[in-house]
């Protein structure tokens, strides 16, 4: 279960990674900042902080994989709908219903909490023992 979860978890970071490279060049060349808030919330979110729980799950076996599942897919939510929804909350893009975008926001924020919550439950439940 936790190569899997690898896997996924450092392919989005790398997804992460590419956009706030890209948001990054945009503002520089456009010289407007906007972006700004969001840029650092998809790189330190987004590409770090998804990347390290990847690397946590190729180095270390949970004893729980039903943790591990409930960790990733908050993971996934979480720092698409906090990132996201900062976007369509900041920004206001498409006229979007404001309710709506803040709801977004605060949902993705939310869950991406309750990931860092269950991340923190995970850490004290790897399996210690060495191959010897």
């Amino acid at each position: 279960m936790e190569t899997k979860w690898s896997l996924r978890l450092i392919r989005l970071a790398a997804i992460f990674g590419l956009l706030g490279a890209i948001l990054g060049s945009h503002m520089a060349g456009s010289g407007s900042y906007q972006f700004r808030p969001i840029h650092a919330h998809i790189l330190v979110v987004g590409w770090l902080t998804i990347f390290a729980w990847g690397i946590f799950y190729r180095v270390y076996k949970v004893k729980s994989s039903k943790l591990v599942t409930a960790h990733g897919w908050t993971a996934v939510i979480g720092s698409i709908g906090l990132t996201a929804g900062m976007w369509l909350n900041g920004l206001k893009p498409f006229n979007i219903n404001e309710t709506f975008s803040l709801v977004f926001y605060i949902v993705g924020g939310t869950v991406l909490l309750i990931s860092f919550g269950l991340f923190i439950i995970t850490t004290f439940m790897i399996d210690t023992k060495e191959d010897k």
